[in-house]
C-alpha cells in the first residue's frame, strides 16, 4: 500500500469515526475494518461520475451492511458527491443528509436504502437483473449502451438472514452475473462472537449455490482485495463473493470484540485508535491533501468514463432513434404519453370471473404496451395467474425474457423486485398469496420507505378461497400492508375494477398491491354503474340510494362489493333507502378533497363497512354510531361459499348491521 493510498484509507477510517464521536452514536467497526476493501473498489474499479449521481451507466454499490453508513458517506465526500463536511459533522442529526443508515433519494450518491440486514444483498441482485434485462432488450452491436457492473459490501449478519440465502441461491440458479459481492468477515456480530451463532464455510455454501467465491486473508492488502476484484470481473457470467478477512474496530482498543460494533469508541479510544494508526488527534475532519487529491482525481475520472459513454449515446440515438427514446422513456420511468394502457372493459356476467382471472388479461395488455414490464411468482404462477404470455423466461440465456420464476422465495423476491425498480429501466412485480405477503414484508416496507414502483400481486384474498384452510385464508394481511405508509393496496371488487387497479398502479410513483380473488365475483354492468370514473378516486359512489336521499350507506372492498348490494336490493325492497360505496383502495381515497370524501361518506349517516377481514381501519369511515361487519377470528377449511356463510358474510347479517346503525344514529338524535 503507498503511503497516498494509506492516507486516503485512513481518512475513510477517521471521518467515519469522527462522525460517529460527533453524534455520540453510530458504529464505527466496520468503517475501521472494511475502509480498505472500500478505498480499493471505489478507486480502482467502481464506474461512477460524481458530477451526474443518475447517470444511467454507473456501476451501481450498495452497501448492505447498512449500519456502517459513515463508511458510505465518507466515500461520497472524498470521491466528489455533492456531500459536504457539514453534512458529515451532522450524522445522524435531524434533518441532515446523513442518516443513521443509508436513505435512497435522501443522499446523493446513495442507491438504496439499507439497514434490515440482507435486504441490501437482495436488492442487489435485483440491480443486476435489472442490468441484464435493459442490456439485453437495448444493446445493439457495437454499441453496449447498458455496460456496468452491481457492487456491494455485505457482512457476517447480512449472510445469517435468511432472505440473503434466499436470493443468492436464486442468483446462482439464474447465473445473475455482473455482480460482486466483498463479505466484510469481521467474525464479530452486536452479541459477540460468529462463533457463537454463524460456524459454517461461508464459501463452499456460496459455491453450492453456483457463485464464483474467492477469499482475501488480509483485509488491509489493497493489491490482494484489487486482483481479487479483477478475477471476479474476468467471469462476467457468474455472480462472485469475496471473502475479505477484516478485524472490526482495526487499529482501536477495542478491535476484534463486540464493544466496536454500535457505539462511539469514546474520546479516549478514539484518540489511541489515531495515535496507533500515526493519524492526528486533531483536528476532526481533517482531510489532508492526499486525500483531497483523490477527490480530484476521481471527480476527472468520472468525467472521463461518462464521456465516451455520452458519444456512444449520441450515436446510438442517430441509428436507432426509436429504441433510443423508449430506453430514455423507460429509465426515467415514464409511461408512453405518460399515461397507462387503456386496457378493455368486462361485459357484465351474473356468473362472474374471479379478480385474478381479470388481472392476467389486463397483464397481457400492459406487457404488450409496456415492453419494460417484467415479473413472475414465488412458484405460484399457474394460481396467481401471472406469467406473461409469449415473453420467455429470464433465464441462464440472457436473452431478455420476461418471466420470472422466483420458486418458494417471498421475501427475496419482493426486495429483488424493488432492486430492479431501483435500478430503473424496468417495471417489476411478483406475486404470490395473500397470506405470504407476511413473508414479503420488511421489502414491502422498504419499498414505500423508497417510494420506488413496484407491484405486487397477491390472490387468493380472504376466507372465500375455501379448503385451503386457516393457515392460507388471509385476515389481518389487509390490516397490515394499508397500514404501510404510502403503500396503496387495491382490492378491486369485479373485473372493470381491477383494470382501474392496474391503471392506478401503473400512473402511481410508489409500490402498489393488487389483492385479488381466486372465486368468481359478478361482473358488474360497466354501462350502469360509474366504475372507470369512479374508482379512480379510491371509494365512489357505486349504487345511489332510491331517491338519491340514503338512510344508511354500505361500504364494502373486494368480494364484499356483491355482498353489499344484495344486501342494499334487501334494504330498498324493505323501504330503506341505501346507498354502496365500493372502496378499492382506501389511502387514494383519503387523499381526495374533503368536499369529495365527504360527499361519498356524509358525516353523521349510519354506515356499515363489509369486509371478510380484520376490522382494524374501518371505523374511521363509519363514525361512531356504525357497524363493521369484519372477521376476528381465523377461518375454517370447507367450500369458499360455506365458510363464507360460518363467518357471518351473509346479507342478513350485513341487513341487520345496517338496521342496527341506523336505530343507534337514532337513538343518539333522540
Amino acid at each position: 500500500m503507498s503511503a497516498d493510498d494509506e492516507t486516503c484509507v485512513n481518512t475513510l477510517r477517521f471521518l467515519s469515526v469522527d462522525m460517529v464521536e460527533a453524534a455520540k452514536s453510530g458504529h464505527p467497526g466496520l468503517p475501521l475494518g472494511a475502509a480498505p476493501m472500500a478505498y480499493a473498489l471505489w478507486d480502482r474499479h467502481l464506474k461512477h461520475d460524481p458530477a451526474e449521481p443518475t447517470w444511467w451507466d454507473r456501476d451501481r454499490f450498495i452497501l448492505s451492511a447498512g449500519h456502517g453508513s459513515a463508511l458510505l458517506y465518507s466515500l461520497l465526500h472524498l470521491t466528489g458527491y455533492d456531500l459536504p463536511m457539514e453534512e458529515l459533522k451532522r450524522f445522524r442529526q435531524l434533518g441532515s443528509r446523513t442518516p443513521g443508515h443509508p436513505e435512497y433519494g435522501h443522499t446523493p450518491g446513495v442507491e438504496a436504502t439499507t439497514g434490515p440486514l440482507g435486504q441490501g444483498f437482495a436488492m442487489g441482485i435485483g440491480f443486476a437483473m435489472a442490468a441484464r434485462s435493459v442490456a439485453a432488450r437495448y444493446n445493439r452491436p457495437g454499441l453496449p449502451i447498458v455496460d456496468h457492473w452491481t457492487y456491494g459490501i455485505c457482512s457476517d449478519g447480512d449472510l445469517m438472514e435468511g432472505i440473503a440465502s434466499e436470493a443468492a441461491s436464486f442468483a446462482g440458479t439464474m447465473g445473475v452475473g455482473r455482480l460482486v459481492y466483498l463479505y466484510d468477515d469481521n467474525h464479530i456480530s452486536l452479541e459477540g462472537p460468529t462463533s457463537w451463532t454463524f460456524t459454517e464455510d461461508a464459501l463452499r455454501r456460496f459455491e453450492s449455490y453456483g457463485w464464483r467465491v474467492d477469499h482475501v486473508d488480509e483485509g488491509n492488502d489493497l493489491e490482494a482485495i484489487d486482483r481479487a476484484i479483477r478475477d471476479a470481473r474476468a467471469h462476467p457470467e457468474l455472480p462472485s463473493l469475496i471473502r475479505v478477512r477484516t478485524h472490526i474496530g482495526y487499529g482501536s482498543p477495542r478491535q476484534d470484540s463486540k464493544d466496536a460494533h454500535g457505539e462511539p469508541l469514546g474520546p479516549e479510544n478514539a484518540a489511541a485508535t489515531k495515535s496507533r494508526l500515526g493519524w492526528p488527534a486533531s483536528p476532526p475532519f481533517l482531510v489532508p491533501p492526499a486525500a483531497a487529491r483523490w477527490r480530484d482525481r476521481a471527480r476527472a475520472k468520472g468525467a472521463a468514463a461518462r464521456a465516451p459513454w455520452e458519444e456512444l449515446w449520441t450515436r446510438y440515438r442517430r441509428e436507432h432513434p426509436e429504441a433510443a427514446r423508449e430506453l430514455a422513456r423507460v429509465m426515467a420511468g415514464e409511461l408512453p404519453d405518460g399515461h397507462a394502457p387503456a386496457f378493455s372493459t368486462f361485459p357484465a356476467s351474473a356468473g362472474g370471473m374471479a379478480t385474478r382471472d381479470a388481472s392476467t388479461k389486463v397483464l397481457q395488455e400492459a406487457a404488450r404496451a409496456l415492453p419494460e414490464l417484467l415479473g413472475g411468482s414465488a412458484d405460484l404462477a399457474p394460481s396467481t395467474r401471472t406469467l406473461l404470455d409469449g415473453s420467455g423466461d429470464f433465464a441462464f440465456s440472457g436473452e431478455g425474457g420476461r418471466n420470472l420464476h422466483y420458486g418458494v422465495r417471498e421475501h427475496a423476491m419482493a426486495a429483488m423486485v424493488n432492486g430492479m425498480a431501483l435500478h430503473g429501466g424496468v417495471r417489476p412485480y411478483g406475486a404470490t398469496f395473500l397470506i405470504f405477503s407476511d413473508y414479503a414484508k420488511p421489502a414491502l416496507r422498504l419499498s414505500a420507505l423508497m417510494r420506488v414502483n413496484t407491484l405486487m400481486i397477491f390472490t387468493h384474498d380472504s376466507v372465500g378461497l375455501g379448503e385451503d384452510g386457516p393457515t392460507h385464508q388471509p385476515v389481518e394481511q389487509l390490516a397490515g400492508l394499508r397500514a404501510i405508509p404510502g403503500y396503496a393496496v387495491y382490492r378491486p371488487a369485479d373485473a372493470n375494477e381491477v383494470a382501474v387497479a392496474w391503471a392506478l398502479a401503473l400512473e402511481r410513483r410508489g409500490p402498489a398491491a393488487l389483492v385479488l380473488t381466486r372465486q368468481k365475483l359478478p361482473v358488474l354492468d360497466p354501462t350502469a354503474y360509474p366504475i372507470r370514473e369512479g374508482a379512480r378516486k379510491g371509494g365512489y359512489v357505486l349504487a345511489e340510494a332510491s331517491g338519491g336521499r340514503p338512510a344508511v350507506v354500505i361500504v364494502a372492498s373486494g368480494s364484499e362489493v356483491a355482498l353489499a348490494l344484495a344486501a342494499r336490493t334487501n334494504l330498498e325492497a324493505a323501504g330503506t333507502p341505501t346507498r354502496v360505496v365500493s372502496m378499492l383502495c382506501t389511502s387514494v381515497f383519503d387523499d381526495q378533497p374533503e368536499e369529495y370524501r365527504s360527499s361519498v361518506l356524509p358525516l353523521g349517516l349510519p354506515a356499515v363497512a363489509v369486509e371478510a377481514a380484520s376490522p382494524l381501519g374501518w371505523a374511521r369511515y363509519v363514525g361512531r354510531d356504525g357497524r363493521v361487519v369484519g372477521l376476528d377470528r381465523f377461518g375454517a377449511s370447507g367450500p369458499g361459499p360455506a365458510v363464507m356463510e360460518a363467518l357471518g358474510f351473509t346479507v342478513e347479517r350485513v341487513v341487520g348491521a345496517a338496521r342496527e346503525a341506523i336505530a343507534t344514529a337514532a337513538r343518539r338524535g333522540g
